[in-house]
């Protein structure tokens, strides 16, 4: 699914599962993807997870220049999954929803990578959003 763009991108919020998935293509997307986020100097945002296809994208967008916010939920961080996050900024919001609000306020456009039922969760709310005319960013899979 895609929306139109209207305006140029500074930001993009990249979702996806806090595991590397069952196939190598998909850690070379994710990095792939963190390198071209950083090419193009835009912003990142994403889950704060330090696991996975989302640290692999955090990482490599981080370490060529890209500005990374982490949006953790409260829940999730006292889980300990969230330590030492290659972000310069986190925010700590109080669940799932409010992350899903912050993440849209915060980015442009959105792009999905294979993840697990909490990324197909986001992706189901942000697309209700879009049909509802809540927010007109483009979204990708």
């Amino acid at each position: 699914m895609t929306v139109t763009p209207n305006k140029q991108f500074k930001s993009i919020c990249v979702l996806s599962g806090f595991n590397y998935g069952k196939h190598k293509e998909f850690i070379e997307a994710a990095i792939d993807l963190g390198r071209s986020i950083a090419k193009r100097k835009l912003h990142l945002v994403y889950g704060g997870g330090n696991q996975g296809l989302s640290k692999l994208v955090s990482e490599a967008a981080f370490v060529r220049g890209s500005q990374v916010l982490g949006i953790i939920p409260r829940a999730l961080k006292s889980l300990g999954s969230f330590s030492d996050s290659p972000t310069v900024e986190e925010l700590v919001v109080s669940g799932m929803q409010e992350r899903k609000t912050e993440m849209l306020n915060h980015a442009d456009a959105f792009i999905f990578l294979p993840g697990d039922l909490a990324t197909l969760e986001a992706l189901i709310t942000l697309a209700s959003w879009a049909h509802l005319h809540i927010h007109h960013k483009p979204i990708d899979l």
